[in-house]
Order: C-alpha cells, then sequence, then structure tokens
C-alpha cells in the first residue's frame, strides 16, 4: 500500500524518486513469492509402492490435501479407491490399517504411485494443477520385469501418463479407469465398481497373493 501512495505523489514533492518503480526490490521480490507459495503452494507426490513381481501398476495424478495431511495414498474418507481395488482383489482393504492395507496390494502384485511428481494446487482438485513436473514412469517400470498393465486412476492421470510412456505404452495392457475421488460424482459408486473390475479383473493372468520367489 506504501508503494503505491509513493507512485501517485506528484513528481515535485519528490524528484530524487522519479525512478523508484524501476528499481528492483529483492525484498519486495521475495515477499510475493512468499505470498503465492502460501496460497499457491508447491505439493510433491509419494515415494512409489511397487515390488520386483509387481505386474498392475495404478497410477494416479497428485495426493489430495487429505491425502498429504496424513501421508497416505488415497486417506480422504470419501475417496472410494480402498473399497474399488478391494473389490478386484476380494479383500475388505477399506476395513485395514495403512500398513496392511499397502502389504495387501503387494501381494496380490498391484502397485502405486502418481504420474505428478511436483505442481501448484489450491484445494484438490486435478482442474487446480498447474506448473507440474512428471514423476519418472520410465525408470520404475523398466524396473518392474513382470509388470504387464498399467492403470490409471481418472482421466488427468491417463492424459499427463500416457504422454509421459511414449513408445513405451505400446509394450503393455493401458487402462484409464474412473476417478476414484468424491470430486468425480457424475459417476455412482456401482458404475466405477463394474468399470473397474471389468478392467483389472481381466488382467493376465489372475490376480493372486503371489507364492514364494523361486
Amino acid at each position: 500500500m506504501e508503494l503505491a501512495e509513493i507512485l501517485f505523489i506528484p513528481a515535485i514533492y519528490m524528484p530524487a524518486r522519479r525512478s523508484f518503480a524501476a528499481t528492483p526490490s529483492p525484498a519486495l521480490d521475495a515477499a510475493r513469492a512468499a505470498d503465492t507459495a502460501t496460497t499457491d503452494p508447491l505439493l510433491a507426490s509419494f515415494a512409489p509402492v511397487v515390488a520386483p513381481d509387481t505386474r498392475i501398476l495404478i497410477l494416479g495424478s497428485l495426493p489430495g490435501t487429505a491425502s498429504l495431511a496424513i501421508r497416505q495414498y488415497y486417506g480422504h474418507p470419501r475417496n472410494a479407491f480402498w473399497r474399488l481395488v478391494g473389490e478386484v482383489i476380494g479383500v475388505d482393504l477399506y476395513a485395514m490399517d495403512y500398513a496392511a492395507r499397502l502389504a495387501t496390494l503387494l501381494q496380490h502384485r498391484i502397485g502405486l504411485w502418481d504420474v505428478i511428481a511436483q505442481a501448484r494446487r489450491i484445494g484438490s482438485l486435478d482442474s487446480e494443477i498447474r506448473d507440474h513436473s512428471g514423476n519418472d514412469l520410465l525408470t520404475l517400470i523398466a524396473g518392474l520385469p513382470a509388470l504387464e498393465t498399467i492403470a490409471f486412476n481418472g482421466g488427468t492421470a491417463g492424459k499427463i501418463g500416457i504422454k509421459a510412456l511414449g513408445a513405451k505404452a505400446e509394450n503393455y495392457r493401458v487402462v484409464v479407469l474412473p476417478s476414484s475421488s468424491p470430486a468425480h460424482a457424475a459417476l455412482a459408486y456401482e458404475d466405477k465398481r463394474a468399470r473397474w473390475l471389468a478392467a483389472l479383473r481381466s488382467s493376465s493372468p489372475p490376480m493372486s497373493p503371489a507364492g514364494p520367489q523361486r
């Protein structure tokens, strides 16, 4: 506010400060940057959850606010992810604690990650994501020799992820699932369930807990 008042003072009263507005101000720039970071923070995704025998990799866009707050994939209580995947493998994942959920996914050869490494976003909507940088999907899948299916949780993840995979996408079965997010309310849970079951249960070979490694 003080800067605006100075700029509108007639030059006759402050002849030595006519060029003040054009003078760089590191302190002012830092303040503006800090204000931007507060209202539009830089967010980062979690580490991947995979094993060498992972056969299905489910990729989201970027963890939402609730997930980031508790440092858990799909941490919003209304996000249907754990119910949907539980339906696919026939296990009540929603009733488990977080560590057990992850362990059970790995036993069923399912891995998790996100396509976005860092981005700015206010709230949790994918439509608010900007200035994003992608995770290194190619390096990850190169270390998963048993990988067969790459499933994207929602259209934003699919759009970014398929572009990142490039020609490598041809080596896998790639599916884009309806988002498990509560923000994707246009599709009822039963419709999402049907599509997730059709896409993931048809993966070959059938998913079952991994046996002893030989």
